[in-house]
């Protein structure tokens, strides 16, 4: 009977081992690894391993093949993304504000959570400038360094700032030409002068040639649940419209609160 169990037991452990292989799959799909043998080598598994698992992620609809464009995320994901984008309260009840914020400004709006040290895009409406950012739903990006991200840090104890600025430092260390952090005394600075009038700034911090104003969203609690940013590239954002969208930005993200049963401050 002991031997029995024990084969039992190990079949959910080794079920598990493939289903993590099918979500990480599905990850670096997302990520742009298109070709079964880089999906083989980032997973560590034999090339028949891989091609089972990945006949039977499209079977299911996860992935889509291209017979010479490799794989792509397949419709399945696309439902279940819609699915999860209309279960996020804080998305679609911010969604209006972020299309008049957006028909106001005419640049790009984005709404985005906390998440360790980085910020996660829920929402981006384009602005009407023809401009491409890196940012988009799904993304992740330091914390420290988007016009998101410091506008959610403004309400943190002020012990924790270092920390995400060490963090942000060490993951934009790790990815060549991304625009490295500001001194720690310049960014403290700045952030303690964002803090006092409630909405801050991203001054090419995060993209070079962006700039954005960004003001943190608080719930029904008080605390800070989403950050609201507009962002654009330089030419359309001098310092100057920079000044004046700042309160612009605030005032909407405070109309979020709000919607979610909070106050602004």
């Amino acid at each position: 009977m002991e031997e029995d169990h024990g084969s039992r037991a190990a079949g959910p452990a080794k079920g598990t081992q493939t289903l993590m292989r099918g979500l990480e799959a599905v990850r670096l799909v997302s990520e742009g690894v298109s070709d079964a043998a880089g999906i083989g080598r980032a997973l560590g598994v034999p090339r028949s391993t891989v091609h089972r698992l990945l006949s039977s992620l499209v079977a299911a609809g996860y992935l889509h093949h291209l017979p010479q464009g490799g794989y792509l995320l397949g419709p399945q994901l696309i439902s279940l993304g819609e699915r999860a984008r209309q279960q996020r309260p804080v998305q679609a009840l911010a969604a209006p504000v972020l299309r008049r914020l957006a028909d106001l400004t005419g640049d790009t709006v984005h709404l985005g959570v906390p998440d360790g040290a980085e910020v996660l895009y829920l929402d981006k409406i384009e602005g009407t400038r023809g401009l491409e950012m890196r940012s988009r739903p799904g993304h992740r990006m330091p914390l420290a360094l988007t016009g998101l991200g410091k506008a959610m840090m403004l309400a943190m104890p002020e012990p924790r700032w270092e920390p995400l600025w060490r963090a942000a430092a060490e993951i934009q260390k790790s990815h060549p030409g991304r625009v490295p952090p500001r001194p720690w005394p310049e960014f403290r600075a700045d952030l303690l002068e964002a803090r006092q009038r409630g909405y801050c700034f991203d001054l090419e911090e995060n993209e070079y040639g962006i700039r954005c104003a960004g003001a943190p969203v608080r719930d029904a609690t008080g605390q800070v649940v989403a950050g609201l940013s507009v962002a654009s590239a330089v030419p359309f954002m001098p310092e100057s419209r920079l000044a004046e969208l700042g309160p612009v930005v605030a005032a909407h993200a405070a109309e979020i609160s709000r919607i979610l049963g909070g106050s602004p401050e």
